[in-house]
């Protein structure tokens, strides 16, 4: 005869039977600081070693030692010199216009109303992928030695070349950069637009404000913002710019990249490459840190209220 059970108290009956105990996790925990370790180590073989290999070859002598001798060399050539003047006043030239241009279009964009501005918005945004090169190309075809212009010249006067040559000295690269660049000042504005109270414009207007003062106290104020950002990308992206300079074929225009590209590739001179690389480098990095500080100090456009067209 089997044991009786003993007898269900009241509380045993609330809580039912006794569960059994979890089973423990022999597993190690692995610290969070080893997840960090492939990402770090692929950051330093794809871009800190590559970067860190320019630098040291920078700063190696012709004994193959440390020297400073290599930078000294290339900050007191004429070339060097030549190249930096050229290289800081196209990008200061193309950024201006770029600044200018887009300023007009944003405006007739996202104020004034006709048929297809929101389809000139999404073309925008597509023009930005667009490689550099072939911007210049098309303006091969229509202003180059043998373009579109310079053939109809030659066929109305019978002359032996036409009159447009100016794609291969530095007026051609601004204007190549100008066309290429304002999307990227134009992409902000019209995005700090659409943020603009049109409250502020209607009391603009009924208190007599005409339109270029409206643009200059209203508008322009709220999207001082983005004027800044775009402007100091179209800076740096400039001073960067290797191949609209070498598709323009203007032989005579010696930028810090082409400057790179020749040292390297046509003359084998690493140490000097390297040097103008390391300083090209150090421009940017400075216009950037600028361009930060001055859009923190700026602050953003505000909000509220009904919105201009994006």
């Amino acid at each position: 005869m089997s044991a009786l059970a003993p007898p269900r108290t009241a509380s045993t009956a609330a809580t039912g039977p006794p569960s059994e105990p979890a089973p423990v996790r022999s597993g190690i925990t692995v610290p969070a600081w080893v997840w960090a370790i492939p990402p770090v180590v692929l950051l330093t073989l794809a871009v800190l070693y590559p970067l860190g290999s320019v630098i040291s070859e920078s700063f190696t002598g012709p004994d193959g030692g440390f020297s400073t001798r290599p930078y000294v060399d290339v900050l007191s050539s004429t070339r060097f010199r030549t190249a930096l003047t050229t290289t800081v006043l196209i990008a200061v030239g193309s950024t201006v216009g770029c600044l200018v241009l887009g300023l007009v279009l944003a405006l007739i964009i996202a104020f004034v109303p006709f048929p297809g501005s929101g389809s000139a918005g999404r073309f925008i945004d597509t023009y930005l992928s667009f490689p550099s090169f072939l911007i210049t190309l098309a303006l091969l075809f229509v202003y180059g030695t043998v373009g579109m212009a310079n053939g109809m010249w030659t066929d109305l006067t019978g002359a032996d070349s036409g009159p447009f040559t100016f794609l291969s000295t530095p007026w051609g690269v601004i204007l190549a950069e100008v066309t290429f660049f304002t999307p990227f000042v134009l992409r902000p504005l019209l995005a700090a637009f659409a943020q603009i109270d049109t409250a502020q414009l209607e009391a603009a207007s009924s208190l007599g404000a005409r339109p270029a003062r409206v643009v200059r106290s209203v508008i322009l104020p709220e999207a001082l913002p983005a004027l800044v950002a775009g402007g100091a990308l179209v800076l740096v992206l400039c001073l960067n710019e290797f191949a609209i300079v070498l598709f323009t074929g203007a032989k005579d225009v010696v930028t810090l990249p082409m400057l790179v590209y020749s040292s390297a590739i046509l003359e084998a001179d690493y140490t000097t490459a390297c040097v103008v690389a390391t300083i090209n480098a150090t421009l940017s990095i400075g216009l950037y840190l600028l361009y930060r500080s001055l859009t923190s100090r700026l602050g953003a456009p505000t909000d509220g209220g009904r919105r201009a067209r994006p």
